[in-house]
């Protein structure tokens, strides 16, 4: 079967068809098609198939986006769709596994929209669209908060009245699926021990630390919404409650404002002008402000990695997301001398540009670490042929 897993941002939506067989689970699902629609709402949108010339589009909605996709994958020549699969950003307080879409289901979504009102609503109305457009197939939603429901009671509730927890107001934590995917790559390496104790750092726009004991997860940075933990690209990380009460009483502001302001004004975007790390690492030697943001940033990350190694104990660390592969910078910054005076970190394993797992760590090392792709889209496919081939048509 063919599956079209559908992966939406604020400003992008990443697609690919994978070619699956839900007879042969053991067999990983094969990428035969993928691209990236980008730009979302600027006049520099662009749809890209790889394989294939980009072509710039006029997309100033995420509906908008999601036509334009639809109607690329009609072309002669691109594989018919037989499932489709969304990564969505939050299932709200009802939804507790992966599941086929039905109206049930979308109405659930629409009643967690308060948890996650800046993403659900564009999600629902892009699920909404492409059921319309492929209403003969099946469609699944994916939730990067699923993989987190093995943290213990005491990791994932609040301490506020029961009225809010009662409501759904607890830790839930977010990119579970990356978190899955490692696991997953680790477990199948040749020649690998699997760690028991392993800190998973997904650095990227988004950013989060998560502690594994025999690959499930105890705990994470992320809370109740992605917008907490660490600093982030336009994200703050953990504020001081307090902080957001002031920010609330200022003139003018509104919960939409400061809401906004939050998820898109924040992070290493409020302290240096641009959430792009590369330009931050370019200028950072010589400007102030570049390097002060940096090293907020670093501070931050090394903390809850840190945290979570002493609470939890520590046999390897795991760098994914696109900063965690890419950024060797960051990744040394991160992954030397967290222990005393011996480096964790192999300069040439560090720098090789090196596609796939990969150990960066010493031999000496007391702590491994580890470099592993963030194969998000791919444990979608992998759920959503899973979930096909166990139930009828």
């Amino acid at each position: 079967m063919h599956i079209l897993v559908v992966n939406s941002g604020s400003s992008s939506i990443k697609f690919s068809i994978f070619d699956a067989d839900p007879a042969k689970p053991e067999s990983d699902p094969r990428v035969v098609l993928d691209g990236e629609l980008s730009g979302i709402g600027t006049e520099n949108a662009e749809l890209t198939i790889h394989n294939a010339d980009a072509a710039s589009v006029k997309a100033d909605s995420p509906v908008a986006a999601i036509r334009l996709v639809l109607d690329a994958l009609a072309q002669p020549g691109i594989p018919a769709v037989d499932a489709v699969g969304y990564r969505v950003v939050h299932p709200g307080p009802k939804l507790d596994r992966h599941q086929r879409i039905t109206g049930e289901v979308l109405h659930d979504l629409e009643e967690a929209i308060p948890f996650a009102p800046l993403h659900e609503p564009e999600a629902i109305e892009l699920i909404r669209e492409a059921m319309a457009r492929f209403p003969q197939i099946r469609h699944y939603a994916c939730f990067d908060t699923v993989f987190h429901q093995t943290m213990a009671e005491a990791a994932t509730t609040y301490p506020i009245p029961l009225s809010y927890r009662d409501k759904g107001v607890r830790r839930y934590g977010f990119h579970g699926l990356s978190c899955e995917s490692v696991v997953r790559q680790m477990r199948a390496a040749v020649g690998l021990d699997f760690p028991r104790c392993m800190i998973v750092a997904h650095l990227g726009s988004g950013c989060s630390v998560t502690a594994l004991v025999d690959g499930k997860s105890v705990d994470t940075t992320m809370g109740l919404t992605p917008t907490g933990g660490v600093v982030m690209g336009t994200r703050p990380g953990d504020l001081d409650p307090g902080l957001v009460l002031y920010l609330l009483r200022e003139p003018g502001a509104t919960v939409d404002s400061v809401e906004q302001m939050l998820n898109h004004q924040s992070g290493l975007k409020a302290l240096f002008g641009t959430n792009d790390m590369r330009k931050l690492r370019e200028t950072a030697g010589r400007d102030r402000q570049a390097n002060l943001a940096l090293n907020i940033f670093l501070t931050s990350v090394r903390r809850a990695i840190g945290g979570m190694a002493a609470v939890h104990g520590v046999d390897a660390i795991v760098f994914t997301g696109g900063i965690g592969e890419h950024d060797s910078k960051t990744r040394l910054a991160l992954g030397n001398y967290l222990w005393g005076e011996q480096p964790e970190i192999e300069m040439a394993a560090n720098d090789a540009s090196v596609a796939g797992l990969r150990k960066i760590s010493a031999e000496e090392s007391n702590v491994a670490v580890y470099v592993v792709p963030a194969e998000e889209d791919l444990m979608i496919a992998v759920h959503v042929a899973g979930m096909a081939a166990s139930e009828p048509l």
